[in-house]
C-alpha cells in the first residue's frame, strides 16, 4: 500500500507540472513545430544518450574495483540501464535497483555497492555545481538573471516563511543524532537498528574505498566523457529545431544544467518537472514562445525517455537470462590439495 500511495503521489505531481507546462500552448502550432524538427539530429542525441549509459557503467565499475570487487562490463551496463527504467516506475528507486542487480549477477555485497553509488552521485553533484557556476560566470547578464528571478528569490521567500519550522526540524535531527551517539551500544542490540547500522557501515566502507581507488585518472576521464555526452545530447536537440538556431554551445551547456534539475525532481522519469523547468528557461532567458519551448522540452525529454526504456527492457531481458552469482562473502572455498582423515577415537 505504501508503494502504491507513493506512486500515485509522485504521478500526481507529474500531472500537475504537465498541466502548468501545457496549459497555454497552441496545439496547432505544437504539431507544426513537431513536424519541422530535423529528426536526424534527434537520433544522434539518442545515440549520445545511450553512449552515456555505457560510460556511466564503466565509471561505476572502476569504483567497484576500488572497493575490492570485480564486475563485468556488461553487468555494470545492464545495472545502469535497469536503474533508469526503474525510475519510471518509482522515482529514485533506480539507485537501489542497480545495486540489487549487481548483487545478484556479480555476487558483490549490496552495502558495498550502495557506498560506491553514494560516492558517484556525490561527485556528480559537485560536477554539476562547478558547471553551473562556470555557466553563470561566463554569461551572468543572461543566466544570472534567470537563476535569481526564477530559482533563488522564490527559494529565499519560501525559506523566510518557514524559518521557524526548519530550525525546529534541524534541532530535532541534532538531538536525535546525539541520542543515537550516546546510546549506540544499547541500540545495537535492537535488530532493526543493527541492520541500519550495518548498512551505514557498509556505505562508509564503500565511500572510503572509492576515495582510495588507484585509477583516479581513468575515473576523471570517464567523468569528462560523461558530461561531454550530456552536453552533446542537448546540443544535438538544439540543432534539430529551426527556432533554436540562434542558440550557441554555451546555451546548450546552460540548458543541460537546467534539464539536469528537471531529471532529479522525484517524479516518474522526470515527467512534467523536466518539461516545466526547461520551457521556463527558454521563455524567460531566450524569449522563445511557450509553444516552441514546450515542443523543445517534449522532444528532448521523450527522446531520452525512449532510449532509457528501450535499453532498460533489453537489460531486463539479459538480467532474466543471467546466471546468478554466489555472493562474494559466502563463495565456496576450493577443495584441499590432499585428503585429511579425522583423528582416530581413543579405544576404551
Amino acid at each position: 500500500m505504501k508503494k502504491i500511495a507513493s506512486y500515485i503521489l509522485f504521478l500526481g505531481i507529474a500531472v500537475v507540472l504537465l498541466y502548468f507546462s501545457f496549459r497555454e500552448i497552441k496545439w496547432s502550432d505544437f504539431w507544426t513545430d513537431l513536424k519541422v524538427a530535423d529528426y536526424k539530429w534527434i537520433l544522434l542525441s539518442m545515440g549520445c544518450g545511450a553512449l552515456a549509459f555505457w560510460v556511466r557503467g564503466m565509471r561505476w565499475r572502476l569504483l567497484i574495483r576500488g572497493a575490492g570487487y570485480r564486475v563485468g562490463k556488461w553487468n555494470a551496463f545492464d545495472a545502469v540501464n535497469i536503474a533508469y527504467i526503474t525510475n519510471f516506475a518509482l522515482p529514485r528507486a533506480g539507485e537501489v535497483a542497480r545495486c540489487g542487480v549487481l548483487a545478484k549477477t556479480a555476487g558483490v555485497p549490496f552495502d558495498a555497492l550502495l557506498g560506491t553509488v553514494v560516492l558517484e552521485r556525490t561527485f556528480d553533484t559537485l560536477c554539476l555545481m562547478v558547471i553551473t557556476a562556470l555557466v553563470i560566470a561566463l554569461q551572468w547578464g543572461v543566466f544570472g538573471v534567470f537563476m535569481e528571478q526564477q530559482l533563488w528569490n522564490p527559494l529565499l521567500h519560501t525559506l523566510n516563511e518557514k524559518t521557524v519550522f526548519l530550525v525546529a526540524i534541524l534541532s530535532a535531527l541534532v538531538l536525535l543524532f546525539v541520542l543515537i551517539l550516546v546510546y549506540r551500544k544499547r541500540l545495537q542490540k535492537v535488530a532493526l537498528f543493527k541492520k541500519v547500522y550495518d548498512l551505514a557501515a557498509g556505505v562508509l566502507r564503500g565511500l572510503k574505498s572509492g576515495f582510495k581507488m588507484r585509477q583516479k585518472t581513468p575515473f576523471m576521464g570517464y567523468t569528462l566523457a560523461l558530461w561531454f555526452l550530456y552536453w552533446a545530447t542537448c546540443w544535438c536537440t538544439i540543432r534539430a529545431f529551426p527556432t533554436a538556431a540562434t542558440l550557441n554551445p554555451l546555451d546548450a551547456l546552460f540548458l543541460m544544467v537546467v534539464g539536469s534539475l528537471g531529471w532529479v525532481v522525484p517524479v516518474q522519469g522526470g515527467i512534467g518537472a523536466y518539461h516545466f523547468i526547461v520551457s521556463l528557461a527558454l521563455t524567460s532567458v531566450y524569449a522563445i514562445s511557450q509553444t516552441q519551448s514546450i515542443v523543445f522540452a517534449t522532444i528532448s525529454h521523450e527522446s531520452q525517455a525512449v532510449t532509457m526504456i528501450l535499453f532498460g527492457i533489453i537489460s531486463l531481458i539479459r538480467f532474466g537470462l543471467e546466471k546468478r552469482a554466489v555472493p562474494a562473502a559466502t563463495a565456496p572455498q576450493p577443495p584441499p590439495s590432499h585428503c585429511e582423515l579425522p583423528a582416530a577415537s581413543p579405544i576404551k
